[in-house]
């Protein structure tokens, strides 16, 4: 995904210098290298994947950037690591923005969708890069300043926990299309069919009828579908502040459900992070 931005930035004209320990990929050697290479004041957008890894980069980077340097922290992080980031870096003087994405694969040719969370200084630095990554069209349909430090994160993860929800739904429903062989003869054209004029179009019904055409009856995906993190994370704080969310609920239950059986349901949900996120699946 990180790659991707960067070649997306590229196009925009915004001169980028990536590192990543694959030398094939990277354009220096070491984030040390990387720090040499930016021109100051630096913008160092991270892109690994949460926990201990983006803990480890971003300690890294504390000492190997200066005073006046932004870091934008774009990964799946819980937004109460963003606490941790900003106070670490903030002791070396350099500011910290936290950034929702969202646009899997498909983020290089459509657009991301972006929710950052930070000081407003901070955000219209930056803006340039936002501008070029999101969709293009009116900003606020692809970008928002959704608050301080940790409000970009927690936005993605209810955004995810929603994603949850409706994945688990179009799942629920190709399953009981599917069961009646009897009387539906075109599960697939069914789907097709919602695409235009129905009150559930969607892109993510799009990519079901893509799932579907590539693989009718997903004989090639196993039912087993993992959890990033997010879709927990947004019950656990629906449980601390007493807001009921029995659908996102019901949607990680679920992905439990389809590690003890193999689910038809649950290949469809596999076929879906599959189509949008390039998620792994299991062969059959």
């Amino acid at each position: 995904m990180g790659n991707n931005m960067r070649a997306r930035l590229r196009s925009a004209n915004i001169e980028v210098t990536g590192y990543d320990p694959n030398q094939a990929v990277s354009d220096v050697a070491s984030l040390a290298e990387l720090a040499a290479a930016l021109p100051a004041p630096r913008i160092v957008w991270v892109m690994v994947p949460s926990g201990a890894i983006t803990t480890s980069v971003i300690t890294e980077l504390a000492g190997v950037l200066s005073e006046g340097d932004l870091v934008i922290e774009g990964g799946n992080s819980r937004f109460t690591e963003d606490f941790k980031h900003e106070a670490l870096l903030a002791e070396k003087g350099v500011n910290y923005l936290d950034c929702g994405v969202s646009g899997g694969i498909w983020g290089l040719e459509n657009g991301y969708g972006l929710m950052a969370g930070g000081a407003a200084s901070d955000i219209e630095r930056a803006m340039p890069i936002f501008d070029a990554l999101r969709p293009e069209g009116p900003r606020a349909e692809g970008f928002v300043h959704a608050g301080k430090v940790g409000a970009g994160h927690y936005a993605k993860m209810v955004h995810n926990g929603i994603e949850y929800a409706l994945m688990q739904a179009w799942a629920e429903g190709y399953e009981l299309l599917a069961k009646r062989d009897d009387i539906i003869h075109d599960v697939t054209g069914t789907f097709e069919a919602w695409q235009r004029g129905t009150v559930v179009r969607s892109w993510l019904l799009e990519l079901l009828v893509k799932a579907l055409k590539e693989d009718p009856d997903f004989t090639d995906i196993e039912g087993y579908v993992e959890d990033s993190g997010e879709g927990r994370w947004t019950v656990e704080e629906a449980l601390n502040n007493a807001v009921p969310v029995p659908t996102i609920s019901a949607s990680i239950f679920a992905r439990f459900v389809s590690r003890q059986d193999d689910s038809p349901s649950m290949k469809a949900v596999a076929a879906l992070r599959k189509q949008f996120g390039g998620h792994a699946v299991r062969k059959a």
